[in-house]
């Protein structure tokens, strides 16, 4: 939830000494009782809280093996975008270039490929057909082998949100997301084994996320504008790992290069966990992070949350 800075007190309001205000609030504190984590808990589900330019908003989200999951669809998603829809990528055979043309025009590629196939296989040969012998008996021992790491994969935790045809579902209040759960309105949760207990025993005052659980994406890009030395690296390293999970949920793979391994922003996020680090380790990552361009990096992170904040589905 985005920062607010402090209200000024009345004129005509006594103002409290500290033993006064220092009571209250701990009476503030006794009557706001902590949530129930019982309920996430036991079905494996945890509320997020996430802060967008946009607004402030509720969700779910879950880590399950990757092979119990059916990835949300975004083809819906997709064909809102004209490129993806009436263009693809060719590529031809003669000089290898990769040529992006229109869908028509490829269909037309198509068929004369198809037509001059037959030719084609009756000038190869012999050593050609040995050659493809090989490459089947190499290509079966790499199929093997990606089976294998198939399932290592399939095998490993990865995030699922509360989303619904490539969009995330953000809520502007636990009312308006327990009221949907309770609903039982489509989403991506809802493949979840415990989805229908959730949804009979969930309660908005259970709509209480964990501070490792808030996100405040909206202060990203103007905390990094601010230079090294006003960087906050709890706030990016949250950020990072938000994004993650998100762009993996939502498959946006654009999101997922720029902070994959290598990436200058990856190499920022790892400069920040070193530095927060006490003895060598956190003197060299404070040195790292004075190689990093603040521009560069506010630059970046403004795309990646313009991209998580056009496929969020905001419900009242």
């Amino acid at each position: 939830m985005a920062r607010q800075s402090p209200q000024r007190p009345d004129a005509d309001e006594p103002e409290l000494d500290d033993t006064t205000a220092s009571a209250e609030a701990d009476e503030v504190e006794v009557d706001r009782p902590a949530a129930d984590r019982a309920l996430w808990d036991e079905l494996r589900i945890d509320p997020v809280e996430i802060a967008l330019p946009a607004g402030t908003g509720f969700t779910l989200r879950a880590y399950r093996p990757a092979r119990e999951l059916t990835p949300t669809d975004v083809a819906e998603r997709d064909l809102d975008d004209p490129f993806l829809a009436r263009r693809q990528v060719v590529e031809t055979e003669d000089d290898e270039e990769v040529v992006i043309l229109d869908e028509e025009f490829a269909a037309l590629a198509a068929e004369e490929e198809d037509d001059e196939e037959p030719a084609r296989r009756r000038r190869r040969g012999r050593a050609e057909a040995a050659a493809d012998e090989d490459a089947a008996e190499e290509t079966e021992a790499a199929d093997e082998e990606d089976e294998d790491e198939a399932d290592a994969a399939g095998d490993e935790e990865v995030p699922v949100f509360l989303t619904h045809r490539g969009k995330l579902l953000l809520f502007k209040t636990p009312e308006s997301l327990v009221s949907f759960i309770r609903s039982g309105a489509p989403n991506d949760l809802s493949q979840l084994d415990s989805w229908n207990e959730l949804s009979e025993r969930v309660e908005p005052a259970d709509i209480a996320p964990l501070d490792e659980d808030t996100y405040e994406l909206d202060l990203v890009v103007e905390n990094l504008r601010g230079g090294h030395d006003a960087w906050d690296p709890t706030l990016l390293i949250e950020a990072g790992e938000i994004a993650r999970d998100l762009s993996y949920a939502l498959r946006l793979p654009a999101v997922l290069d720029m902070l994959s391994a290598g990436s200058s922003l990856d190499d920022l996020d790892e400069a920040l966990r070193a530095s927060v680090n006490g003895g060598i380790g956190g003197f060299l990552g404070r040195r790292r992070l004075k190689k990093i361009g603040a521009q560069t990096a506010s630059l970046g992170w403004r795309t990646i949350v313009g991209k998580i904040s056009a496929v969020v589905d905001w419900r009242d």
